[in-house]
């Protein structure tokens, strides 16, 4: 039976190696930066989520180390056996001060918790509504859940019922949605504030008005904006001038607020205490290592005190944005540090995206390509991704071998 089954996985991933889809991970030699070194070789790194430069800097790593000396390396329990520390009770209080919520619950990832979300919260007389382009997490979260389920065409907010084109599938407006919802005894509505592969950021003034007209909760993924959207750097909510309105937050550790593991749920008191009571991804894993959240702790002191790394990182997202288009790349726009650079209009595109991100490397720029089904067909992108870390002159070399790789392939004949 194994030597069948490792045959027909042999084949199919060699058809995914000859549509240029196979994933093939690069070894990076050094600590995570602006500047790493990959399998030997000095580059740019334009493709990590270390959006504040925190994966590497030196507080994180001194308080993680410290905490280290102080708390030990791990608990060897859960939380509600003998895992909890003083220090993530710490944690949790600094978050939901941080995102302006009442209480929060640590997971091991952001993932976990979206998969621990809806399955406590909802039956089957309630109703999920989910952005259409939302994480996979989000996505697998919902699949737990024994609700209903409505899907809405991205960031669409209409009572409308016509094809997404961001997905090229027939769907509905958030308001059609809520409309045909009304019979249910919850309603909430699940979104990305920052959609991970474009970059723009969620119409949650508009969400949360709509959610309030047809009394619905909101739940908002942050991950790809706490610590760096919105003027102080609270995320989405903050950003759209909603905090206080949004009923649910989950985000991670795992990018700008460290770079390492770890997540949580920001919410009520009451849905928090629900969740360490019946969520199953708290109640069956370990808790989060000290070390992780001492550094975590110090990243939330510093955002709180100071928005000198935030306001750097905005600098330079528009600056490479400004860059980037005059250079004549075709860009999705706005004012996220996810810079999607567009190859769909180009033939046999998959092939071209993943190329061009070989081509890239060569120049000493890690960047990475983006096709089905991560994307949609047509879609394909290599997804620049900015960081206060990096300097102007770091940026001028990224585009200038963006350039220089597109006069190779001829994109602009």
């Amino acid at each position: 039976m194994q030597d069948k089954m490792k045959a027909f996985l042999g084949e199919e991933l060699r058809k995914i190696e000859k549509q240029k889809l196979l994933k093939n991970e690069r070894i990076i030699e050094s600590p995570q930066g602006a500047e790493i070194v990959v399998q030997g070789k000095k580059c740019l790194n334009f493709c990590a989520n270390n959006y504040l430069g925190f994966s590497s800097h030196p507080d994180l790593i001194k308080a993680s180390c410290e905490v280290i000396e102080r708390r030990g390396y791990g608990l060897s329990s859960v939380r509600f056996i003998c895992g909890t520390q003083d220090i993530h009770k710490e944690l949790e209080k600094k978050v939901s001060e941080f995102l302006g919520m009442e209480d929060t619950v640590l997971f091991t990832s952001c993932f976990d918790a979206n998969l621990a979300v809806f399955e406590p919260l909802f039956e089957e007389e309630d109703a999920i509504i989910t952005d259409a382009l939302n994480h996979a997490s989000i996505i697998e979260g919902i699949r737990m859940s024994k609700a209903q389920r409505w899907i809405y065409n991205h960031s669409d907010m209409r009572d409308v019922e016509q094809t997404d084109p961001a997905i090229g599938k027939s769907g509905k407006g958030l308001e059609r949605c809520l409309k045909e919802a009304q019979n249910c005894r919850f309603r909430i509505v699940a979104t990305d504030g920052s959609f991970s592969m474009d970059g723009d950021i969620a119409k949650l003034n508009e969400i949360c008005d709509l959610a309030e007209k047809y009394n619905a909760l909101v739940m908002v993924d942050d991950s790809h904006s706490s610590g760096f959207i919105g003027k102080t750097g609270r995320g989405s909510h903050e950003y759209r001038g909603v905090m206080g309105r949004v009923d649910i937050i989950t985000t991670t550790f795992g990018k700008a607020l460290g770079g390492a593991t770890g997540g949580c749920i920001s919410s009520s008191r009451e849905i928090v205490s629900w969740m360490r009571n019946k969520s199953r991804p708290y109640i069956y894993s370990n808790a989060l290592a000290p070390a992780v959240v001492g550094a975590t702790i110090k990243a939330i002191d510093i955002l709180s005190k100071s928005t000198e790394l935030r306001d750097k990182l905005e600098t330079n997202t528009k600056y490479f944005r400004t860059k980037i288009t005059e250079a004549g790349f075709d860009i999705i726009p706005n004012e996220h540090p996810i810079v999607a650079i567009m190859f769909g209009k180009y033939p046999d595109c998959s092939k071209l995206a993943v190329e061009f991100a070989d081509r890239m490397l060569d120049e000493g720029i890690y960047v990475i390509p983006f096709s089905f089904p991560i994307v949609p067909r047509g879609k394909d992108r290599i997804r620049v991704q900015i960081s206060a870390a990096h300097s102007i002159e770091q940026i001028d070399k990224a585009v200038a071998a963006f350039i220089k790789v597109s006069g190779e392939f001829d994109l602009f004949k």
